[in-house]
């Protein structure tokens, strides 16, 4: 298709084997015509190495590669080249500033970020670019947001999870700013209404698969010992802990089974040491990180996919994890827990189980539910797929972010 606009995409890191939806989303959009410029703000820790994922990365700015005298040459060039929007951008910085501020590390961080925005800037004008979608509403957005200002180029971004919860500083401010907002559900677009957003510029774009990459198996009963598998960043909201206390329960009850723990991360030794001392040790395995690409195979051994979501000390919490979508596509029942947009993709024994947060007996009392309705679980497993399809497809979803792009919104 014929490129009919071009825009810049901004996000963390790109491309990310911890944020496939990212790059997987902006690749769809360029099939649907938009030539993208993607900048990622750090060079990734773990890099996506899949064909397209390479090749993205080869046309990637990594915008914190460059030194802070780049940046104030960029912002004395944008000052001397558009000096009415830059003056205007460094007011809305100092404000911002002074809102969070006035003096800490958020503070400091935008006026930083407002000097990387003027590199930003020239891409945005070297480029052409008529539009810039930010990943995140923290650090992405404060930097499209400011290089908006200095260009009059729009922006956009959607708000996911920490970047919310935790480190969401100025939101009534850049969704007002911004031409739209994207929510990945009904659960954050609700809370960003409750911290001052305007609901009619907030739309619900759900982060999606590629149904096609993730083949649904044969139908199968879970005979001998169940076979459980857990898939994400060894942190505290991801409750890897209490699927372990959970699996303690399932011991004690003489329930036969065994658990994979793919991933890692900084709780990782103080995880081991928990199986280890509940006397865990043959039954739960930690696989370290999982490639992208290996995923499916290791998906479809699995009788159970278990993702015991939580609230951490720091209040962050996950959005709609990618990988439960992924789970069910592939026919494996999931189980997850009663936490912000998670219910709006998993329906308790329609199309997974939930499980109350922080919970190991109601963990547990779920995946026994689980395994004592067997006979239900084909039907479980049909409506989880067809969930994915209606509501979490990649193209579709896509689509609807690209079709925000190009109208003209008031």
């Amino acid at each position: 298709m014929k490129n009919d606009m071009t825009m810049a995409y901004l996000a963390p890191e790109i491309p990310a084997l911890s944020a496939t939806f990212v790059y997987n989303e902006l690749l769809e959009v360029e099939k649907l015509g938009i030539r993208v410029i993607p900048i990622s703000v750090h060079i990734p820790g773990t890099k996506a190495l899949e064909g397209p994922a390479r090749e993205l990365a080869e046309r990637t700015c990594y915008l914190y590669r460059n030194p802070l005298r780049v940046f104030i040459r960029d912002a004395f060039f944008m000052a001397f080249s558009s000096r009415s929007k830059f003056v205007t951008a460094l007011g809305y910085a100092l404000k911002d500033a002074l809102h969070v501020g006035p003096v800490n590390r958020t503070a400091a961080g935008i006026l930083y970020r407002f000097l990387a925005a003027s590199r930003v800037a020239r891409i945005l004008i070297d480029k052409g670019c008529t539009h810039i979608h930010a990943h995140f509403a923290h650090v992405p957005t404060d930097i499209a947001m400011y290089a908006s200002l200095m260009t009059g180029v729009p922006y956009s971004f959607t708000a996911h999870a920490n970047d919310i919860f935790v480190r969401g500083w100025l939101l009534s401010e850049k969704v007002r700013r911004s031409k739209f907002t994207a929510a990945i559900s009904e659960f954050n677009r609700e809370y960003l209404i409750t911290r001052g957003a305007s609901g009619d510029k907030v739309h619900i774009v759900h982060c999606g698969v590629h149904p096609g990459s993730f083949t649904r198996r044969e139908a199968r009963g879970i005979h001998g010992p169940l076979k459980m598998g857990s898939l994400g960043r060894m942190v505290e909201k991801k409750g890897f802990d209490v699927l372990i206390d959970a699996c303690r329960i399932l011991k004690n009850a003489r329930v036969p089974f065994t658990v994979e723990l793919a991933g890692d991360g900084p709780l990782m030794q103080e995880l081991v040491i928990q199986a280890s001392s509940s006397g865990l040790s043959q039954e739960v395995r930690f696989m370290g990180p999982l490639p992208h690409e290996k995923v499916p195979g290791w998906l479809k051994d699995l009788d159970l996919f278990v993702l015991p979501c939580k609230k951490d000390r720091e209040g962050d919490m996950d959005g709609v994890p990618v990988v439960l979508m992924e789970a069910m596509l592939s026919g494996v029942p999931v189980v997850s827990t009663r936490l912000t947009g998670i219910p709006e993709l998993i329906e308790d024994r329609v199309t997974g189980y939930l499980a109350d947060p922080a919970d190991p007996v109601s963990l547990a009392s779920s995946i026994e539910d689980a395994v004592r309705e067997g006979h239900v679980l084909s039907e479980v497993v049909q409506n989880a797929v067809d969930k994915v399809h209606t509501d979490f497809d990649l193209s579709q979803n896509a689509e609807k972010l690209a079709g925000l792009f190009r109208k003209k919104l008031p």
